[in-house]
């Protein structure tokens, strides 16, 4: 399954054998390792093992990894999609933050889980002191959801993720 949705200045596109050197500067940071299961550090092996990991994901009908880029191909983060869960996962490297690049990715990727894969509401799971990706969240139209908080174990640290909410909005009645 090859995805690429392009919009509101950004491309979001399948990543390639050509974007390891980049993947290695987008993940391998304190921040980066802290926040998501990748391997720290994160080199050019953890780059390669990343890669052909998505690859299998994607092929088995599971999760779709898009590089988030912009203007050019460069590779400035990441927004994945969790066929089976319904929820999104995003990451932007630290030199490209500050750029609406995260909520504009979420944005897209929300549309196509929508309109495309047909899912009616889909979901991101946030640490709460996370508060960049709360702010994304708020701005792709998410809402927190009453659900209670999964707790998550990784690198030695055990952390609550809670769950956001977007629900597509119903078609206008006909009448």
């Amino acid at each position: 399954m090859d995805v690429r949705l392009e919009g509101d200045g950004i491309v979001l596109r399948p990543w390639s054998e050509g974007d390891l050197d980049q993947l290695v500067k987008l993940f391998d940071d304190a921040e980066m390792a802290y926040r998501l299961p990748v391997a720290a550090p994160f080199d050019r092996v953890a780059a390669e093992a990343y890669l052909n990991t998505a690859r299998r994901a994607e092929q088995a009908g599971a999760r779709i990894y898009l590089a988030v880029t912009s203007g050019d191909d460069l590779a400035r983060g990441e927004v994945m999609l969790n066929l089976a869960a319904g929820t999104i996962g995003y990451a932007i490297g630290p030199a490209y933050r500050g750029q609406r690049l995260a909520s504009r990715a979420l944005r897209l990727m929300t549309g196509y889980a929508h309109r495309v894969v047909g899912l009616p509401t889909v979901y991101l799971e946030i640490e709460p002191d996370n508060t960049g990706s709360v702010a994304v969240a708020r701005s792709g139209g998410y809402r927190p959801t009453d659900d209670e908080p999964v707790f998550v174990e990784d690198k030695r640290r055990r952390y609550p993720l809670h769950r956001w909410a977007h629900t597509e909005p119903a078609p206008p009645a006909v009448t």
